[in-house]
């Protein structure tokens, strides 16, 4: 297993190769005149800078046209605004557009959401999921038991939750919906066909809803991370491939990562709104939001992105919407007193930066009211890679590990997790992006068995029928004799597995 680059923001550990770049935006005005806090015109500007993307916030009960007004006047172009939550997406070539706005009456934050001009660009080449050859997937089909996929062998996971069994009980509703905020998900695979929600699907890369047909899928040059997410959540039990933790509900696809892999501050707004207005009942978040990995509540632009996504995830939540999202794979201590972080900004020139991780946040995963997953392997410890922390870790589930630090049982060879893939293929991956949809499928359970239950009580019955995992002491995953992280807290609630791992058993009994 690879460990995933720096440079991208995916929770996993295994993504695909030869990301494109991102399409091109249009070029933005040159001259503007802004607004001071009386609203009176301030001092012309010159637009002379990079187009660059931004947030602004408003406070609540203002005059949203009048701060669009300003925008327009600090040379900016409003791309959307979502007035139910205070939150406009801009563009602007001002090098002092942020700056600007701020001082707008009003505005109660802006930032710019990226560090390059628009277009955004990678050149990173990443290792792609590993495949099985057709007479390998014969020779696992073989060996499939009675009420089981084809590839259901190759999942350990789960039976590690005891999905197996709560099948025998119930597959979840066709009235819940989970919607993947990911790279994009091929609903054309015929594991993903017959549980796909179009009506609840979108592409939201730009910031603004796309509902073309199947704008949310992927395309070949980008990453597979989404559709394989999917599969782990709903791929359905038809006789054809591998099995989701809750195969009768559905899946859509929320699409919010360029073609070059980044995931920006207005594309998750955008996210979490649509599943707010679109019948979807659990969000799995299995990213980081770009440019930065923690978002620094010190710095205006940083503390910009924390609150727009913010807002939106607590809207999404207030309307019934369960949010949950990986940890993380550097193996951070999330309460850490520092943490060093080299991966930021990750699309320009990223450098060591030491933050304090209570005021630096990794969001969504650090927000309030999201489901912070961490990740186990096949043996049940605690990934190698999995970020962790007392108090911050909510629930654990598979995720995977090295195959060398945790062998799952026979039939089971890998010790990644196995699912669909695009193009009707299935593959390996591994990272806290994997953990993360295990529990969303377990939420979409709970949720399948108690339809009325509340945001809120469904996270209570996550954590109360989560499996309660001591703290490994020592944790020396790689058997070198060197304790490779420490785990704080007791049987019931620590900081590696939270409340415990998930269990799909109970979700559909009690």
């Amino acid at each position: 297993m690879t460990p995933r680059r720096t440079s991208l923001p995916l929770r996993t550990a295994a993504i695909p190769a030869a990301m494109a770049l991102t399409t091109a935006l249009a070029f933005l005005p040159t001259t503007a005149t802004a607004l001071g806090h009386d609203g009176h015109a301030a001092t012309a500007t010159t637009a002379d800078g990079p187009s660059l993307s931004y947030v602004v916030n408003t406070r609540p009960g203002q005059d949203a046209s009048r701060i669009r007004k300003a925008i327009a006047q600090a040379g900016g172009t409003v791309v959307v605004s979502y007035d139910r939550i205070g939150v406009i997406v801009a563009h602007s070539a001002n090098p002092d557009f942020a700056k600007t706005v701020r001082k707008v009456r009003g505005v109660a934050s802006a930032g710019n959401t990226r560090t390059a001009p628009l277009p955004a660009q990678s050149t990173d080449d990443i290792d792609a999921p590993k495949l099985l050859s057709e007479k390998e997937r014969q020779a696992v089909a073989a060996k499939a038991g009675a009420g089981q996929d084809p590839l259901e062998p190759l999942q350990w996971d789960l039976p590690a939750i005891k999905a197996d069994k709560a099948h025998e009980k119930s597959l979840g509703s066709r009235n819940v919906t989970v919607g993947v905020i990911d790279t994009g998900v091929d609903d054309t695979h015929p594991d993903l066909a017959p549980n796909f929600d179009r009506k609840a699907s979108v592409n939201c890369v730009t910031g603004k809803p796309d509902t073309a047909d199947g704008a949310w899928r992927p395309t070949a040059e980008e990453s597979p991370h989404g559709t394989h997410v999917a599969g782990e959540i709903a791929a359905a039990k038809n006789g054809i491939g591998v099995t989701g933790v809750a195969p009768g509900v559905k899946v859509s696809g929320i699409k919010v990562s360029t073609t070059a892999g980044f995931f920006y501050t207005e594309a998750v707004v955008c996210g979490f709104v649509w599943a707010a207005e679109h019948g979807v009942d659990v969000t799995n978040n299995s990213y980081y939001t770009d440019p930065w990995y923690f978002n620094c509540t010190t710095d205006p632009d940083q503390k910009a992105l924390v609150e727009a996504v913010r807002r939106a995830s607590s809207y999404a939540e207030r309307k019934g919407v369960v949010n949950v999202a990986a940890a993380g794979n550097e193996n951070y201590d999330l309460t850490s007193d520092t943490i060093t972080d080299p991966s930021s900004p990750n699309d320009t020139t990223p450098g060591d930066r030491d933050v304090d991780p209570s005021v630096c946040l990794d969001i969504p995963t650090q927000l309030p009211g999201v489901v912070t997953v961490a990740s186990t392997g096949a043996k049940g410890l605690k990934s190698s890679f999995s970020n962790y922390g007392l108090g911050i870790i909510d629930i654990a589930a598979p995720g995977g590990d090295s195959t060398a630090y945790q062998k799952p049982e026979p039939p089971a060879t890998s010790g990644l997790i196995y699912n669909t893939l695009p193009g009707g293929q299935y593959g390996y991956m591994a990272g806290t992006s994997m953990a993360s949809p295990h529990v969303a499928g377990v939420a979409a359970l709970i949720k399948s068995t108690h339809p009325h239950a509340s945001p809120w009580q469904v996270k209570a019955l996550l954590k109360a029928e989560a499996d309660d995992i001591a703290c490994p002491t020592p944790y020396d995953i790689d058997g070198d004799g060197t304790v490779d992280a420490v785990c704080e807290g007791g049987k019931r609630y620590n900081g590696f597995y939270g409340a415990g791992l998930a269990d799909a058993l109970d979700a559909v009994e009690k």
